[in-house]
């Protein structure tokens, strides 16, 4: 009996590779639709089927799977919605398909909060055959837990900042702006928007000169896993270190970690503690106030 096909949409970053070696741990094959321009270089041997498609393709997206025995599949990895969004011209470059263009311009034309455009996307998928399922499923290992991650502590006023920072937080995200905050002293430094975690940290960093701020970035129990589920990696960890950051709070069960073991190594090697705050029931109440 052969095995059973898993499908995999992936954008940039290496968490897409995670992802196919934790469906193949899983005992799927894996058959990959790789975003053109987006996707890790590496990614295709990590794949049984390897295929490239258009950011904006979704027809090619379902065929491909579809043909290599898939009917469920996971869509992760970055892809920079300001470019496509307010660059029209790059939308011919990544093939679009009508049905992008028809949830784009008509389905979503007075709401297009990333969020409501992913569900728009996932349904499309499910009538194209192909179910969109929990991004986390096959990378349990690499997901935040709650309490102290690293060997680093925070410090007293650290923690008053992420119990101050934290329903602050929980609120963006029900407004749908973004999943990080920078904290200190009890005050709002910066707010993710489109542009992205990298630069709210670099912006953080330049409001803030008084080093050993806290950066707060999760999402609550209540938002899809399918998509947008949010990450740190290594890379951010070097950069909280370069703006001056001190800690790291990130909601449990819900911030992808790419990959665990390393990104923990960095925060201690940086210098940065980190934390994983509960989100669900009384827990996501406490913080982590002693």
């Amino acid at each position: 009996m052969s095995e059973p096909v898993m499908g995999l949409i992936a954008g940039g970053g290496r968490l897409p590779v995670l992802e196919a070696r934790g469906m193949r741990e899983a005992g799927y094959r894996v058959a990959c639709v790789g975003l053109l321009g987006q996707h890790d270089p590496d990614l295709a041997e990590h794949c049984d089927s390897f295929a490239v498609a258009g950011v904006l393709s979704l027809g090619r997206w379902a065929r491909v799977l579809r043909r290599r025995g898939a009917s469920q599949a996971v869509m992760v990895g970055r892809v920079a919605k300001s470019q496509l969004m307010y660059h029209p011209p790059r939308w011919l470059t990544q093939l679009p398909s009508w049905r992008a263009l028809r949830i784009f311009l008509w389905d979503c034309r007075h709401n297009r909060r990333s969020q409501h455009l992913l569900r728009a996307l996932a349904n499309e998928m499910e009538t194209l055959g192909i179910e969109l399922i929990d991004t986390t499923q096959y990378i349990p290992e690499h997901l935040a837990t709650p309490g102290q991650l690293t060997q680093i502590q925070p410090s007293a006023g650290q923690r008053r900042d992420i119990d101050f920072g934290w329903p602050v937080l929980m609120r963006m995200n029900d407004l749908d702006i973004g999943q990080t905050i920078a904290v200190k002293d009890s005050d709002v430094v910066a707010v993710e928007a489109m542009e992205g975690t990298d630069r709210m940290i670099a912006r953080a960093g330049e409001l803030c000169r008084k080093p050993g701020w806290v950066m707060l970035k999760g999402a609550p129990a209540s938002k899809d896993p399918r998509f947008d589920v949010p990450t740190v990696g290594e890379q951010t960890i070097a950069n909280l270190a370069a703006a001056g950051a001190g800690c790291l709070a990130i909601a449990a069960d819900r911030v992808i970690l790419v990959d665990k073991p390393k990104v923990l190594a960095a925060a201690d090697a940086a210098g940065i503690a980190m934390v994983g705050v509960p989100t669900s029931g009384e827990d996501a109440q406490l913080g982590t106030s002693p």
